[in-house]
């Protein structure tokens, strides 16, 4: 366990990973038996049950706080619960904002919308453990929160769309393409903004990156919407301009 600028970190990869697993499931019981199979998986040593045991005493003296006499970890059979008590994670505002962002979608309340995505993907730190993970449950838990956070950022890009911003949206959307090459929304959202700033032949041209890296990385054609986005620039569908495309 080491220090900086007051913040404090766990430096050993078992530990860490033991803390990641209560945090994913906070105010519930998580068995010792999971625990090492979350920890060690097959190939647990014999003495997996005392290492457990030492581990969360080693947890407890990191998470002591001297306004709390209590340690937030309670042994309770089978295993052991982490309590938040009056604490919370930022994972869960997250998705709280992410919710009353998307409350505000279907009320068309959209600067109201952007306002609740924009602090919800403000809180955004990456990887739960800021690295690959080889717990199953927290690979699972990364995996589902970055599919939230997909759909925040949509939610969001459409948001903004409506309220006009799509001028401001192009180099944001060019940079997401980029990280996320075969998220055929983005291709979509991006075409879109950019048929809305006048750039018509840039639209058609992000069609033709996407639909080429589709096809040379899955051997698919694009999806139907980005098909129907496609068709509707090239007949300068009047919609285009004014309402956000379904689907």
């Amino acid at each position: 366990m080491t220090k900086e600028d007051g913040t404090c970190f766990i430096s050993a990869p078992k530990m860490e990973t033991l803390l990641a697993t209560l945090l994913v499931r906070p105010n519930e019981v998580v068995s010792a038996d999971q625990l090492i199979s979350e920890i060690w998986g097959a190939a647990a040593p014999r003495s997996a049950n005392a290492g457990i045991h030492v581990m969360v005493s080693n947890l407890r003296k990191f998470l002591a706080r001297p306004d709390r006499t209590d340690s937030p970890i309670v042994t309770r059979a089978p295993g052991y619960l982490l309590d938040l008590g009056d604490d919370t994670l930022d994972a869960h505002d997250f998705l709280d904002l992410a919710a009353r962002g998307h409350e505000h979608v279907r009320l068309k309340k959209y600067a109201e919308a952007v306002a609740c995505f924009d602090r919800a993907l403000g809180l955004w730190r990456g990887q739960l453990l800021g690295r690959p993970p080889a717990s199953p449950m927290i690979v699972w838990y990364d995996t589902w929160l970055a599919e939230q956070r997909l759909g925040c950022l949509e939610a969001n890009l459409e948001a903004e769309l409506e309220l006009g911003r799509h001028r401001r949206l192009v180099p944001r959307l060019y940079s997401l393409i980029t990280e996320h090459p075969l998220h055929e929304p983005f291709y979509r959202h991006l075409m879109v903004a950019l048929y809305r700033a006048e750039r018509v032949a840039d639209a058609l041209d992000v069609y033709r990156t996407a639909r080429t890296r589709l096809r040379d990385e899955l051997g698919l054609e694009p999806c139907r919407s980005l098909q129907d986005t496609q068709r509707a620039i090239l007949v300068g569908d009047r919609r285009m301009g004014l309402v956000r495309l379904a689907g």
